[in-house]
């Protein structure tokens, strides 16, 4: 069972993320925009049940929960951290660690056909996608079609207004300085 390291702010003023001492996905990151969503996944599902959460995502040993602007941070977190507190702890396997399974996850995730996807991938991974975590959100590559990029962001990112302006023209900016300069990034 996770223990709570901390638990933090993030530039969402509805939403806060959950730092953990054990890892509660291998690798892969899961987001949740509504209970309907998390119907199959447990620990989603259960955090949801608190009431007042608009969105849940989680990814190894981080878990941000976003709530409704009508309901108050001192109210319900200690009744969040009791799902949090239960939820498995992903563990080790065949002497395998989770590194190794990360490793797997980014392996098959970064496994695009395209070249200049890879590149994009990397560079997200290299400078935008640890920002981003540290602020509790992350950032999927929805598709690349043309010279037109959809992302997807997840986590406290997915409704926070500068990830919709200031960090989408700068990932744009930076993509297009070295990358190629007609890449349009549209947030989906």
């Amino acid at each position: 069972m996770p223990k709570i390291a901390d638990i933090q702010e993030t530039p969402n003023p509805n939403a806060v993320k959950f730092i953990l001492r054990e890892p509660v996905s291998a690798g892969t990151s899961h987001s949740f925009k509504n209970a309907e969503a998390a119907a199959n996944d447990e620990f989603a599902r259960s955090l949801f049940e608190v009431g007042s959460v608009v969105s849940v995502f989680y990814m190894d040993k981080m878990v941000t929960v976003e709530k409704t602007d009508e309901s108050e941070w001192d109210e319900i977190l200690p009744e969040m951290a009791v799902p949090i507190r239960a939820a498995a702890s992903v563990a080790t396997s065949n002497g395998h660690s989770a590194a190794a399974a990360v490793g797997g996850a980014i392996a098959a995730a970064v496994a695009h056909d395209d070249p200049k996807l890879r590149e994009i991938d990397a560079l997200l991974d290299e400078r935008i996608r640890p920002y981003l975590a540290g602020d509790g959100g992350w950032l999927e590559i929805v598709g690349l079609e043309d010279h037109t990029l959809r992302i997807r962001y997840e986590g406290a990112c997915g409704s926070c207004p500068s990830s919709l302006t200031g960090t989408l023209m700068a990932i744009e900016n930076m993509i297009r300085e070295e990358i190629d300069p007609d890449i349009e990034v549209v947030a989906t």
